[in-house]
């Protein structure tokens, strides 16, 4: 099985993750943060990952440094899970519609961290939760699980039906980068 734990520890947070690649969705998740709980279950539930996330932070200062670092944490975990990513198909893309929203991700698992992002310059509060929490997120996840992951949100108006669309879309992409079609490294290189 492809799985793996990771734990960060600083001033600011405390964050333990358990990430299964060849589980069935299921998680156990919890952070002061409701609106990210509901996105790290979303996310296990269409990945098909299994997940344990326990987290502790600073949010009475605000929910950045919890976001954040949990998205960090998951991105090592990941990383640590894909082990030598010999037979894994490297790339995965969706586009993934929530009512009026629709997101597209693709990512590259290459060992070259990169994030882009595009959300047509949507800002404001899911319930306590700054929308532009979600790009930290991402970004952490991205960086260090040395992946590169594009990110676009296509259309949308509604911050929770965007948001959504965001932890579904990344969800599928990294679902299928994931998938292993074979037993060669994917790259002319010879590594990742």
């Amino acid at each position: 099985m492809r799985e793996a734990k990771a734990v960060r520890e600083t001033k600011e947070t405390k964050i333990e993750v358990y990430i299964n690649l060849d589980g069935s969705g299921s998680y156990q998740v919890e952070t002061p943060v409701g609106f990210m709980n509901h996105m790290l279950e979303t996310f296990s539930k269409h990945s098909g990952f299994d997940l344990k996330v326990y987290a502790q932070g600073d949010v009475h200062v605000s929910h950045h440094h919890t976001v954040e670092d949990v998205g960090i944490v998951i991105g090592e975990a990941f990383e640590k899970a894909l082990g030598d990513k010999r037979g894994i198909s490297r790339f995965g893309y969706s586009i993934i519609p929530m009512d009026e929203a629709l997101v597209l991700s693709s990512v590259d698992i290459s060992g070259r961290p990169l994030f882009f992002y595009e959300d047509l310059n949507l800002r404001g509060k899911i319930t306590d939760f700054d929308f532009e929490l979600i790009w930290e997120f991402f970004k952490g996840f991205a960086l260090s699980s040395k992946s590169t992951l594009h990110m676009r949100v296509i259309s949308g108006r509604i911050l929770h039906h965007v948001a959504e669309a965001c932890f579904k879309s990344f969800a599928r992409t990294l679902k299928d980068a994931t998938l292993v079609r074979g037993v060669d490294l994917p790259s002319t290189k010879g590594a990742i």
